[in-house]
């Protein structure tokens, strides 16, 4: 077997040692695009040797200005059986294929659900699954005459007041349980004080994420992508003191410590006045949380109409737990439903 390549370098590879030679030659002229986006590791640059056990190959998805069988057929026909030492296979549908042949539009209408000829609401982006939006973005384009880097651009990260409504939510998902990490633990429930703990760590690396306007990855990846993130070193040591604390008063030092970096990271995006964060004892008990008015500085930016609707009507965000049981891309309609886009 040969030598590991990162699947980004052996799709670029592959496309212009093996794949468009069979183009050029059968379908000269023949416009198209040539990428590798969507499922797979490789596509957010996080394979290594581990991952070449299952679904990791030379890959390439080629895009078309329409339907053209010919062309998958002609290269499943005339490409050989392996690349640089790995298998090159067409798969059935699902599982992921050396090649795959699509048009811009019923690629991202087969995986998103969403037309690209048509807008893009503000209703849409809370349906959308934000690692799928990440895995679409990620990854490289080897070759463009199509208009697939133009629907990538397009969904590059959320718009401005869809951004501000996320981070709000983001806020609101923090500030509620601040003070429980320290209510849990005082009964003698360390095993509940540090779940609670762990999920407010989970919490604010997302706003982290939504602060420096990246796409969180699923959860196999969450934490290597947080690690990369400009704050990741600086907040990694102080979440982790948050994880491995063996008393809630331990637990809670560290989050008040973490609270104040993720406040000075909103103070330097300049959305809103600067804040001070206030520590304070909620009805003089002894816990400490970390407290400013995140929330309300934020929304009050916002202007969009129809995010300042989804505001009033769903202030929690994505609708992540109703997108884990109906994940299904032609489920978005029913999605767009709960947030009563039609009414």
């Amino acid at each position: 077997m040969a030598d590991f390549v990162p699947g980004l370098e052996l799709s670029r590879l592959f496309y212009s040692e093996a794949v468009r030679p069979i183009l050029e030659s059968r379908f000269p002229g023949l416009e198209h695009s040539a990428a590798l986006i969507g499922r797979g590791s490789e596509v957010l640059g996080f394979d290594d040797e581990l991952s070449t056990d299952h679904d990791w190959k030379p890959r390439v998805l080629l895009f078309l200005r329409e339907e053209n069988a010919a062309v998958g057929e002609t290269l499943q026909r005339e490409l050989p059986a392996e690349y640089r030492g790995r298998p090159i296979d067409f798969a059935a549908p699902g599982i992921l294929g050396s090649v795959e042949v699509h048009t811009v539009r019923s690629y991202f209408q087969d995986n998103l659900s969403l037309d690209v000829d048509g807008e893009i609401a503000a209703f849409d982006w809370l349906t959308f699954p934000e690692q799928g939006l990440r895995t679409f973005t990620a990854g490289a384009v080897h070759h463009d005459e199509v208009g697939l880097q133009a629907v990538r651009d397009r969904l590059a990260y959320y718009p401005h007041d869809v951004w501000l409504y996320l981070l709000v939510a983001g806020w609101w998902r923090v500030h509620p349980e601040m003070n429980l990490v320290g209510r849990t633990g005082s009964v003698g429930d360390e095993v509940g004080s540090a779940v609670l703990g762990a999920r407010l760590v989970s919490d604010l690396m997302r706003l982290c994420f939504l602060m420096e306007r990246q796409y969180a990855p699923y959860s196999k990846w969450f934490g290597t992508a947080f690690s990369r993130l400009e704050c990741g070193p600086e907040l990694e040591p102080i979440l982790s003191k948050v994880l491995h604390a063996g008393t809630w008063q331990e637990r809670e030092s560290a989050l008040v410590t973490a609270y104040e970096k993720v406040g000075a990271m909103h103070n330097a995006l300049q959305l809103t006045e600067p804040v001070s964060i206030g520590v304070e004892q909620m009805w003089d008990r002894p816990f400490k949380v970390a407290w400013a008015d995140y929330p309300g500085l934020l929304a009050a930016q916002i202007q969009d109409p129809a995010v300042l609707s989804l505001l009033k009507r769903w202030p929690v965000g994505p609708v992540d737990q109703f997108r884990e049981l109906m994940w299904r891309p032609h489920n978005r309609t029913l999605l767009l439903r709960v947030l009563g886009e039609e009414e």
